[in-house]
């Protein structure tokens, strides 16, 4: 088919030449997205010039986050086989709800989720759904909390609904992710009525400053601060927990420290949780939208999440849709068995590691010119600040111009600071070398003393 080779000759020279243009898109690629917004034509239009069209318009205005110089926000790019495996899944156009109706995806979800509980060391029952990234396996394991804590209060949610339930206390550290925040918000417990617990100078919630709750109770803990990477001490606070306690550990990114044995102290204590979630596109580079949710006992997940109806085959194999809030959707065990088989799990650990040491040169080579590093670096996470909140934005924006790199801003405990973050299979020595190169250069030019006036050195004399 022409297509295919169309496709595949745009693929080719788009990765091929990522590592070649600015990371950021220019005013102009992103002002040429206008170019679709043309009236919809009465006719039909070739498939190959509607490829032709998005490639010439659209490519140019994409953010290079899949390179080695992306460093905003939590970004993984995609290992080649997990990219060539969702190209393939994408071919196979499976809908992946159903093992009748795609026995491969839900085969390779069975397999992945083995692997997943092994990797990170979590009980062997585990209940694990692929959803489609943190916020939602956040959602779906509040949920499944929300299910089992006011069961053993005598109350049926699923029949009953919210209305005249037993309250529930939710309990999280100040610096809590948004996301978990929108996913306890769509579950019903509310923004205000949550109890915000202080955190130390990393961003770990101080147990001691948990209060003491009679009834269903959830704890929501972080594994990997979005700003910091710190993690919560994870297994002391597991260890002290009553029986109508929930916790759940937010670990998007974080919880991949379990892989590796140099950060896997990081997360001492994980498996002693009720429920975690995480992204596979973050630090297991799987292309989007790829998240995990685990549940400690998978009769929880699927008495809380599982579905009947008379034209749904009996429950004898994995059918996807019943771990998950979804039911129609796209096999997202592909690309994550993928991405597993290529790397092995040495593989995977040495992903890890090498984005945590990208990350300390970062810290190390900033720190020795003078800036602020402003929190410890234990996993992929760098802040740093350039001097007041304007001096460090101006940087920030003289670092996004330049094109070299891309990082974002953040404030960081009531203060401003630049983000580095390092979450990328494709990000080399060389890459951090050039990026660093960039900031420092960035830096010195808006930092550097102003020369003085020949009225101010008049004043002065």
């Amino acid at each position: 088919m022409g297509i295919l080779n169309q496709f595949s000759a745009i693929a080719e020279k788009y990765i091929s030449r990522i590592g070649e243009n600015p990371v950021y898109p220019s005013d102009d690629s992103i002002k040429n997205l206008l170019y679709f917004n043309d009236p919809l034509q009465d006719n039909p239009v070739a498939p190959e010039e509607v490829l032709r069209l998005l490639n010439a318009n659209g490519s140019p205005a994409t953010v290079k986050s899949s390179g080695g110089r992306y460093f905003g926000f939590v970004v993984g790019g995609s290992l080649p086989a997990a990219m060539s495996a969702k190209l393939l899944s994408t071919v196979w156009d499976q809908n992946a709800g159903l093992n009748v109706l795609s026995p491969v995806a839900a085969y390779l979800e069975e397999v992945s989720s083995g692997w997943l509980i092994d990797l990170l060391g979590l009980p062997p029952k585990t209940g694990v759904g692929f959803v489609t990234g943190a916020t939602m396996a956040n959602f779906t394991a509040m949920t499944v909390a929300r299910h089992e804590l006011l069961k053993k209060t005598g109350w049926d949610v699923e029949a009953r609904g919210l209305f005249h339930a037993p309250e529930i206390t939710v309990i999280t550290g100040d610096e809590v992710h948004v996301s978990m925040l929108k996913a306890l918000n769509l579950v019903g417990f509310g923004r205000d009525r949550i109890i915000r617990v202080p955190v130390d100078n990393q961003g770990r919630i101080i147990p001691e400053k948990i209060p003491e709750t009679e009834g269903p109770t959830v704890i929501c803990l972080q594994a990997g601060n979005v700003n910091s990477g710190a993690v919560d001490p994870i297994e002391e606070i597991c260890k002290n927990k009553k029986e109508n306690v929930w916790v759940h550990i937010d670990g998007a990114f974080g919880l991949w420290a379990a892989v590796s044995p140099k950060t896997r102290h990081l997360v001492k204590g994980i498996e002693l949780a009720d429920s975690w979630g995480m992204d596979a596109h973050k630090w297991l580079n799987v292309p989007y939208d790829s998240g995990l949710v685990f549940i400690r006992d998978q009769a929880s997940l699927l008495s809380t999440i599982s579905a009947t109806a008379a034209y749904l085959p009996d429950v004898s194999k994995r059918d996807p849709f019943q771990f998950v809030p979804e039911m129609s959707r796209e096999a997202r065990g592909v690309p994550v068995w993928a991405a597993l088989k290529s790397l092995g799990k040495k593989g995977l650990a040495q992903l890890i590691d090498k984005n945590c040491k990208s990350a300390r040169r970062f810290a190390d080579g900033l720190h020795e010119a003078g800036y602020c590093i402003m929190n410890d670096v234990v996993l992929n996470q760098v802040l740093v600040s350039f001097g007041d909140s304007e001096t460090t934005l101006k940087v920030i924006k003289k670092i996004q111009d330049d094109g070299t790199c891309w990082c974002g801003g953040t404030t960081w405990q009531g203060k401003t600071a630049m983000r580095i973050s390092v979450s990328s299979w494709a990000t080399t020595d060389q890459d951090v070398e050039l990026s660093l190169a960039a900031m420092l250069k960035a830096a010195a030019e808006v930092t550097k003393p102003r020369k003085k006036t020949k009225q101010e050195n008049k004043l002065e004399a």
